[in-house]
C-alpha cells in the first residue's frame, strides 16, 4: 500500500492498552493520540509552529463553525483547511452533528433533510443534510471526515436513545455513499447508544457491516459521571475491530484520558487543556495550579522548569498571576502552551509505557496526581 493512502498499524498491546500508527499522506500520528481543538481554524492563544513544537501530530477543526463563518467556499478558495490556517499536520473534521445540538437555536431533525437549524450567531436559517456535511468536509479538504451523527443530550430515555440510534445508522449509510472512495483520506463511523450496552452493540455492528476507516464513541461526554463512561467503554471497546482507530470524541481530563487508554482507547480529542489555560489553569506533572489564587502572588519559580519552548519556564509564577489579574492576552498564551505541550508530553509518556509493557504502572504513578 502506497504511503500516501490511509491505514491504521497495531503495533503493541499492553492488557487493553494499544500503541499503534496512523499514517497519512501529510504524515504519521502515533497513537495513542490528543487531538488539540482548532474550533475556527485556530487553536485558540497560539501559533500553529508553536503547537508543532510541542509535538502535536493532528488536530481537529469543527465543520459547523466552519461552514458558518467564515463559509466553506472562502476556505475552499484558499486550497481548504491547511493552506487557509497554515497548517501541514493531519486534520480531522467533526462532522457538525454535536454543535447543531449543542448550540443552534430552533433545531429541527427531518429524517431525510436532516437538520434543520438557525445560526447561533444571527439566526440564519441552514439545513445540514449527511450529504451536505460530507460534501463540505471535502471541501475543508481535511483528512479525516466524520459521519454526520444525531448527538442525543444525556438521556434515560431508552426509546429515544434507539430512535436516534437508528437515525444516525442511516446518515452513516449516506455519509459513506457521499464519501466515496478516496484512500488519502479517512471516514469514521460514530457509534451511539447512550450508556446502553445493547444499544451500543447494535450501533457498533450496523457500522462495522459499512466498513469504515475508523470508529467514534459519541454520546459521551455530555454529563455522564466518568464511571458511567467508563462502562460504556468497558461494554463496547472489546467489540470494536482490533484494526481500526478507536477515537472517544470529546474526552478529556488526564485521568479520562489514562482510564480511556487503560481500556483500549486510541484518539481523543477537548478543549480542556486550551480553554483551561485561558481561564488561569495549568496542568502540571505535580497537578493542577489554578494561577488566578492569591498564593502564588509572591511565587517566582516557573509552571515547569524543563520546559524548553520559548523558554515557558522563564515566566514566574508570580508574573502569571499578574496578567492574569490585569487581563493581559500573554497569560492565556502562556498557559495554553504549557498544557498543550503537557497533554502531548502525557501521550509520549503514555506510548512509552504501552511500548515497554508497563503501563499499569505508569497509570498508577499518575492517575491520582494528574
Amino acid at each position: 500500500m502506497s504511503k500516501e493512502n490511509f491505514s491504521f498499524n497495531l503495533l503493541n498491546e499492553d492488557g487493553f492498552s494499544r500503541l499503534g500508527q496512523i499514517s497519512t499522506h501529510r504524515g504519521n500520528i502515533d497513537t495513542p493520540v490528543f487531538m488539540p481543538v482548532g474550533t475556527q481554524g485556530t487553536i485558540k492563544s497560539a501559533f500553529i509552529e508553536d503547537v508543532v513544537l510541542a509535538g502535536v501530530q493532528i488536530i481537529l477543526s469543527n465543520t459547523y463553525h466552519l461552514m458558518i463563518r467564515p463559509g466553506t467556499e472562502i476556505i475552499k478558495r484558499a486550497g481548504g483547511i491547511h493552506e487557509f490556517m497554515n497548517c501541514n499536520l493531519p486534520i480531522l473534521t467533526d462532522s457538525g452533528g454535536f454543535q447543531i445540538m449543542s448550540l443552534s437555536k430552533l433545531v429541527k431533525i427531518d429524517k431525510i433533510k436532516g437538520a434543520i437549524f438557525n445560526s447561533h450567531l444571527d439566526g440564519k436559517k441552514f439545513t445540514l443534510s449527511p450529504e451536505e456535511s460530507i460534501r463540505i468536509q471535502k471541501d475543508l479538504n481535511s483528512d479525516i471526515v466524520m459521519v454526520l451523527d444525531e448527538c442525543p443530550k444525556l438521556s434515560i430515555n431508552k426509546n429515544k436513545i434507539s430512535q436516534s440510534l437508528k437515525l444516525s445508522h442511516n446518515w452513516a449509510e449516506r455519509s459513506k455513499n457521499e464519501f466515496g472512495n478516496n484512500p488519502k483520506k479517512a471516514l469514521f463511523g460514530i457509534v451511539q447508544g447512550g450508556i446502553y450496552k445493547d444499544l451500543r452493540l447494535e450501533s457498533l455492528d450496523g457500522l462495522v457491516k459499512l466498513d469504515f476507516d475508523g470508529y467514534a464513541l459519541g454520546g459521551l461526554a455530555v454529563g455522564e459521571t466518568q464511571k458511567q463512561m467508563f462502562k460504556v467503554l468497558d461494554n463496547i471497546v472489546s467489540f470494536m475491530p482490533k484494526n481500526k482507530p478507536r477515537y472517544l470524541m470529546g474526552v478529556g481530563t488526564p485521568s479520562d484520558i489514562l482510564g480511556a487508554v487503560k481500556r483500549g482507547v486510541d484518539m481523543f480529542d477537548c478543549v480542556i487543556p486550551t480553554r483551561s489555560g485561558r481561564t488561569g489553569l495549568a496542568f502540571t506533572w505535580e497537578g493542577r495550579l489554578n494561577l488566578r489564587n492569591s498564593k502564588y502572588k509572591k511565587d517566582v519559580s516557573p509552571i515547569n522548569q524543563r520546559t524548553n519552548i520559548r523558554n515557558l519556564n522563564i515566566y514566574s509564577k508570580s508574573y502569571i498571576n499578574h496578567l492574569i489579574n490585569t487581563n493581559e492576552i500573554l497569560a492565556s498564551m502562556i498557559l495554553t502552551l504549557n498544557n498543550i505541550l503537557f497533554y502531548q508530553q502525557l501521550m509520549k509518556k503514555i506510548r512509552e509505557a504501552i511500548k515497554t509493557n508497563s503501563f499499569d504502572k505508569f497509570y498508577d504513578k499518575y492517575i491520582d496526581i494528574i
